[in-house]
């Protein structure tokens, strides 16, 4: 993305994606995604959530009904602290979280965030008056020039819906609204809950997608993944795939 040239033609982006925070996150995304890691921990991907942490409970209670009641410490588990996206590559266990992916973007987890939105939600008035200066739903071709772009950016690289621009859903259009109002959403949060909304339409619907990769690229780098598996030998530069 060539802000300069886009200012050049009068559209300029940067004081939006600077009140967000998201300089060193666009930054990122010109590096390289590594296919092959990507699709080996997504399909060995499960996401660890609170209903999974009961379950775990549930289990040990079934080998001995004494555990009934007992704290998660007691029953030799670890606590419960938040939503975790579980894998491994190439027997390497890693675990990403929302703080996880607020380093790697280099944004702390904070700002307004807003979800599961349906057609009676009164945000509908209010994106649509920012949007389009109605309370009425405009057509996308009616969008001025910065905010399709800004439109593009968000369902590309922070909400990807992997289909066209022209028709994004009320949490699309809600973030749109924070981005253009300058409001600071919480984007660690936003991304990471598309993650898991993703990666639960691919093993429910087996949608055969996956968002996020040149972040997932990011991630493996400064965890030092990629490092151990080269120094371990269980694959090389080719097999990376870039």
């Amino acid at each position: 993305m060539d802000f300069l040239s886009l200012a050049h033609h009068g559209c300029e982006l940067r004081n939006y994606l600077h009140a967000q925070g998201l300089n060193d996150y666009l930054c990122i995304l010109s590096g390289p995604a590594y296919e092959n890691l990507i699709k080996y921990f997504w399909v060995r991907a499960a996401i660890y959530d609170s209903h999974a942490a009961k379950m775990e409970e549930h289990e040990k209670v079934l080998i001995d009904p004494s555990l009934e009641r007992k704290t998660r410490k007691q029953l030799g588990l670890n606590s419960f602290t938040c939503t975790k996206i579980h894998s491994n590559i190439m027997g390497i266990p890693v675990t990403i979280t929302e703080e996880i992916i607020a380093r790697a973007i280099r944004r702390i987890t904070e700002g307004s965030y807003e979800e599961g939105l349906d057609k009676t939600s009164q945000w509908n008035e209010v994106v649509n008056m920012t949007i389009f200066n109605s309370t009425k739903k405009g057509k996308y071709s009616y969008l001025r020039m910065e905010y399709k772009m800004l439109q593009k950016i968000m369902t590309e690289n922070l909400l990807p819906k992997g289909g066209g621009v022209d028709q994004p859903s009320l949490d699309h259009r809600v973030l749109l609204h924070f981005l253009i109002t300058k409001e600071k959403a919480n984007v660690p949060k936003y991304i990471f809950n598309h993650m898991l909304w993703a990666l639960k339409e691919s093993q429910n619907n087996t949608r055969s997608w996956i968002p996020y990769g040149r972040l997932w690229s990011e991630i493996f780098h400064q965890r030092e993944i990629l490092k151990a598996l080269k120094l371990s030998k269980v694959i090389n530069d080719d097999q990376l795939e870039q």
